[in-house]
């Protein structure tokens, strides 16, 4: 059972409330911010809690099971309270956010309502919504190996073993020409064959979004497309380190980077359709042979 603090208690029985909401983020950089509903600044705990930022919460749901409750955090965007370039960067991914129940005419008096986590950030119009998620999400997060037939290592990690500073997986460029804001011409990358840089990502070593990374979803013909927007408008001549992917497939593996021996999926096993399926006499197949 939750305890509540004998003067926030004693409040609540005298039958006049002057209660509000606040929240505590505390980003993955390890920044401390604090937003309040209340219509002035409070102070709790040594933290400033933010009043003009428009922040407010959702009504709050507790439900059995772990699928997420439907609590978000809404706001408008400001460099005063959550800078849209911070948001798009990954600043706020997985932050964790206290909510506190608050006596304004007392910040003293306050409890923890709720912790939980950011989980999917929506960004339209100069403001955001926030999904908060609680505890027991955690539990929905793989833990341990999972057996299918692509490979589960990182690519060019310990147990990949692929050797990414090599320089056929790896180049400098620049960017030459922005035709969108997932797609870029590079220049540095014509001796690369179409397909190199697929499943990679890109690093931006200068410009506005240096030190930014994302993950590479085409390349043909000099040009990348994104995955993710940069936080900031892309300029010719901004510098990037692009490095080369995997598709995870075994026929990958084995033809483009010689790697069979260190190969972490299962390409023999069999699919569902084989699990499903059952024996017709006179198919063939059905004498007991290790699968091809």
């Amino acid at each position: 059972m939750r305890q509540v603090p004998g003067a926030l208690q004693a409040m609540l029985e005298s039958g006049v409330t002057t209660l509000c909401h606040g929240w505590r983020v505390t980003r993955r950089d390890g920044q401390v911010m604090g937003f309040t509903d209340h219509d002035r600044d409070l102070v709790v705990d040594g933290l400033a809690f933010v009043a003009g930022s428009g922040v407010q919460g959702s009504e709050s749901v507790l439900a059995q099971g772990l699928g997420v409750t439907g609590l978000e955090l809404s706001g408008a965007l400001g460099a005063a309270t959550l800078e849209e370039a911070d948001l798009a960067a990954g600043q706020y991914d997985g932050a964790g956010v206290d909510q506190l129940l608050i006596d304004w005419s007392n910040p003293l008096n306050h409890m923890l309502l709720r912790r939980g986590t950011i989980g999917e950030v929506r960004r339209e119009g100069g403001a955001f919504v926030a999904e908060l998620r609680g505890p027991a999400d955690a539990l929905n997060e793989t833990r341990g190996r999972l057996f299918g037939a692509p490979c589960d290592a990182d690519f060019g990690d310990a147990r990949c073993g692929v050797d990414l500073d090599r320089p056929e997986r790896r180049a400098s460029a620049v960017v030459a020409q922005v035709r969108g804001a997932l797609l870029l011409a590079v220049d540095g990358i014509a001796g690369y064959a179409d397909g190199t840089f697929a499943d990679g990502h890109v690093r931006f070593s200068s410009g506005a979004n240096v030190g930014f990374a994302t993950k590479v979803k085409h390349h043909a013909a000099g040009v990348l497309q994104l995955w993710q927007r940069p936080p900031e408008p892309v300029l010719a001549g901004d510098g990037l380190v692009v490095i080369a992917g995997c598709d995870k497939r075994f026929s990958t593996c084995r033809d483009r980077f010689a790697n069979t021996v260190n190969f972490r999926g299962f390409p023999h096993m069999p699919g569902n359709d084989f699990v499903v399926s059952i024996a017709v006499p006179g198919e063939g197949g059905n004498d007991g042979s290790v699968l091809a």
